[in-house]
């Protein structure tokens, strides 16, 4: 719409000019007249076409500019950074789907558990908690094979196989926290040297030039971007995984307290 009124516009002006051109020159031939409305319409057809003729195109997008600046980057510098990004992402998936995999429905082994206790004794509902997988059914089975030496001992080895289970759960963890620090320590490591190297440039050359400089203090900054990208990719994954591993931890805590409920129940039969 905006290409019409714009075309609309244009041909208004001219035609609004011509006008004002042929009332002036009363003694002017028609030929004239004609050259006028031909070179009105040229003029039209001319801003017309630069009006509908299509923009360049931009191709590309985010992803090839960061490539592209990645690339620019000082290999000695990139090449760490990239590692680190590989090796955090290879961890933080690893730990996605092993906590996956460690879930549990808790509510269900417990309403298990009750059901085979009522049938079997303490012996089935161990069997229910053996053919089931997770940290939660492990913890379980600890407590119900110290069912014998009373409610206390089974309530302290489920307390501390709890723990043993947390830190399973948290393996790996140490490292991607390491590569989320190290990553933009080395983008900084890399902008000072990068500095001081476009100042040993100016030292040599005599003179501040942008021309001398330019290069590396780009390579310098371009080494702090993406060592804070790799970062802060990396710490989303690295909250996530927190984030499964509490929900887990609170599940456990609520359903061992469960557990024991369910204990006490059937040792008052």
């Amino acid at each position: 719409m905006k290409k019409v009124f714009a075309i609309l516009s244009i041909v208004a002006i001219f035609s609004f000019g011509s006008a004002l051109h042929a009332s002036a020159q009363d003694t002017s031939a028609p030929q004239t007249e004609q050259t006028a409305g031909n070179d009105t319409a040229v003029a039209a057809a001319q801003a017309m076409e630069q009006i509908e003729a299509p923009a360049p195109a931009q191709g590309g997008g985010m992803h090839k500019a960061l490539k592209q600046k990645f690339i620019e980057g000082s290999p000695a510098w990139m090449a760490p950074i990239a590692l680190c990004l590989i090796i955090g992402l290879a961890l933080c998936i690893e730990r996605i789907i092993y906590l996956n995999l460690a879930s549990t429905n808790t509510k269900k082994l417990l309403e298990d558990i009750d059901q085979a206790w009522a049938k079997g004794g303490v012996q089935a509902a161990m069997e229910v908690c053996r053919n089931t997988r997770g940290p939660v059914a492990s913890i379980f089975y600890q407590g119900l094979s110290r069912y014998d030496e009373g409610i206390d001992v089974v309530e302290k080895a489920v307390a501390s196989y709890g723990g043993v289970q947390l830190g399973l759960l948290e393996t790996n963890l140490t490292w991607i926290s390491l590569f989320i620090a190290i990553s933009p320590s080395l983008g900084f490591l890399g902008t000072v040297i990068g500095m001081i190297e476009a100042f040993d440039r100016i030292q040599q050359v005599g003179d501040i030039s942008a021309t001398v400089v330019a290069g590396g203090i780009k390579v310098a900054l371009l080494t702090t971007v993406f060592g804070l990208i790799v970062a802060m990719v990396l710490q989303v994954f690295y909250n996530y995984i927190l984030t499964i591993i509490e929900n887990m931890t609170n599940d456990m805590e609520d359903s061992s307290i469960s557990l024991l409920d369910i204990i006490v129940k059937h040792s008052k039969k």
